[in-house]
């Protein structure tokens, strides 16, 4: 019976259209300007204008009485000319975060720092050749963490609910959402087409979110 319910709500979370995936887009956006509202929780300007490429990531708790929690977000590069590509879809699991936390972490921005890095989003798993992990002491803030990989450099910062110990992303945690990527752009495209084969146009909700993205650049401390 379980496996049953298991693969119902498998099936129910592919069926998702284009209008659906532009409101995840927008949820992302919201959830990164509400986290940047707050001096403490908030990404730099500098280190953000810094970033090569970004991924927005959003945990989510499943409906069954048991712990399970999954994860869907989006990853963004910067071109040659500093302009953001349009998005592409990613889907993660807690258990492969290894989030280590007290009470619940539901929002993640990863900063990829360099070129190699963002390179790492082509892969058929998402793998910074490392780990990034940190730790948040008493106060209520956002968690900075460097991956310990020099050739893939990574900052993670979270805006949590609840108590945040500290988080650490493993091989195989992210993965690119294809199927997403498909009923989005309304063609067979990959993750490589998107972020840097520049064989999608953005949308005006991914415009708006790269808009959002340059003005907390500009944002002085």
């Amino acid at each position: 019976m379980l496996v049953l319910i298991l693969l119902s709500f498998a099936g129910s979370a592919l069926a998702v259209d284009q209008a659906e995936l532009d409101n995840r887009i927008r949820v992302l956006t919201a959830k990164f300007e509400a986290m940047q509202q707050e001096p403490d929780k908030r990404v730099p300007a500098d280190v953000l204008k810094k970033a090569q490429g970004i991924i927005l990531l959003d945990c989510t708790k499943a409906g069954f009485g048991f712990a399970y929690q999954s994860g869907n977000g989006l990853a963004m590069v910067k071109d040659a000319s500093g302009d953001w590509s349009p998005a592409a879809f990613v889907s993660a699991t807690q258990a492969s975060l290894g989030f280590q936390a007290g009470g619940e972490q539901n929002f993640y921005v990863i900063l990829l720092m360099t070129t190699n890095a963002t390179q790492a989003l082509t892969g058929a798993t998402i793998d910074f050749g490392g780990e990034a992990s940190g730790t948040a002491g008493d106060q209520s803030s956002g968690v900075e963490s460097n991956v310990t990989s020099p050739k893939y450099p990574v900052l993670v910062y979270g805006n949590r609910n609840g108590l945040y110990g500290g988080v650490v992303i493993k091989g195989g945690a992210i993965s690119p959402d294809n199927d997403a990527d498909v009923v989005y752009y309304g063609k067979p495209v990959s993750t490589g087409d998107i972020l840097f084969g520049k064989k999608v146009r953005p949308t005006k909700t991914e415009t708006d979110l790269a808009k959002t993205i340059s003005d907390w650049v500009k944002v002085k401390p």
